[in-house]
Parts: C-alpha cells; sequence; structure tokens
C-alpha cells in the first residue's frame, strides 16, 4: 500500500486497539481490557476524522494538537463528523490513559494503538528511525478518503483541527 491520497478508498484489514470507554474504566488508573476496531468496516459508513501523533503525552501533541480538537468536538460534529480518532505507536493502555487525562471518558474521541505502526507503515508516513507514527490527519467519508495530508515538521499545519475542519 502506498500513501492515502483524496479519492482514494480506504483500505481493507485495518484495525487498531483500543480501551473501549465505560463507567468502569472511566478512572484514569483504570485499565479496561483492549480491543480491535475494525476501522475498514467502521468507516463505510460513517465520516471519520483519524489523527495520528508520534506520542501520546508528548508536547506538540498534548499542547498543539488534541488540545485543539478537544476545544473544537463541537464544530467536528456540526460539520457531520461521526467519529474522531487519535492513533500513535502507544498501546492501547496509554492511549486510553491519554483521553482519560483530557477529560475524555466517553466517545467523543477514541484513543486507539496503531499496532507496531502497521497502518502508519502501510502508508508510508512513520517517523523514520524512531518506530513512532508521522502526525498526520485523514478524513474518511463513507470509505473514501477526502482528505489526506501529513505534516512536513514538527507542526500541526495540515493534521491540526483547523485545517481539517476547512476540508469538512
Amino acid at each position: 500500500m502506498s500513501a492515502l491520497k483524496a479519492g482514494s478508498p480506504f483500505p481493507e484489514g485495518v484495525s487498531f486497539s483500543y480501551i473501549a470507554p465505560t463507567p468502569e474504566t472511566s478512572s484514569v488508573t483504570a485499565c479496561g481490557i483492549p480491543q480491535k476496531l475494525d476501522a475498514s468496516k467502521e468507516f463505510k459508513n460513517k465520516k471519520v476524522v483519524l489523527v495520528a501523533v508520534p506520542g501520546a503525552f508528548t508536547p506538540t501533541c498534548q499542547a498543539n494538537h488534541l488540545s485543539a480538537y478537544i476545544e473544537k468536538l463541537d464544530k467536528l460534529k456540526a460539520a457531520g463528523v461521526d467519529l474522531i480518532i487519535f492513533i500513535a505507536y502507544n498501546d492501547p493502555f496509554v492511549m486510553a490513559a491519554w483521553g482519560k487525562a483530557n477529560g475524555i471518558v466517553d466517545d467523543k474521541i477514541i484513543f486507539a494503538s496503531d499496532d507496531n505502526i502497521a497502518f502508519s507503515s502501510s502508508i508510508g508516513w512513520t517517523m523514520e528511525g524512531t518506530g513512532r507514527t508521522a502526525r498526520y490527519a485523514l478524513v474518511i467519508d463513507n470509505g473514501t478518503v477526502t482528505y489526506a495530508e501529513k505534516e512536513a515538521a514538527k507542526g500541526v499545519d495540515v493534521s491540526g483541527v483547523d485545517a481539517v475542519l476547512a476540508k469538512l
């Protein structure tokens, strides 16, 4: 598989690991049980914003990326977004804790692991030599990619919420 671009179908066989939010797992110290999110299936009938970051709790990802998406959740939903997913190389336990530490204890944003950076590697969007996902954003509308941009540097110019909102 190669890098995705607008007009491409979202690939088959893509899954991520995540811990579904429940009242029992709402505490940041509650672990939960990881499960698979069949992205290929889930994305067929929804408008999805998928954001990849190099790592949970890292400075740019926390301060400039996730916080802006949380601030503009209502605008994303008003633009017809059904599902917002943040992925990183981190395991699903760390990703779940990142969400809970930011006050997301429901399914407003799903925090998932790109297990072994399999998906990001398959599209060629990783941080070379680090074993981490690159910073990028995809919009998938009913199984078709309508926006796909990878950051060239450490900023959030093309993967930040404002860039994504402008393309919805």
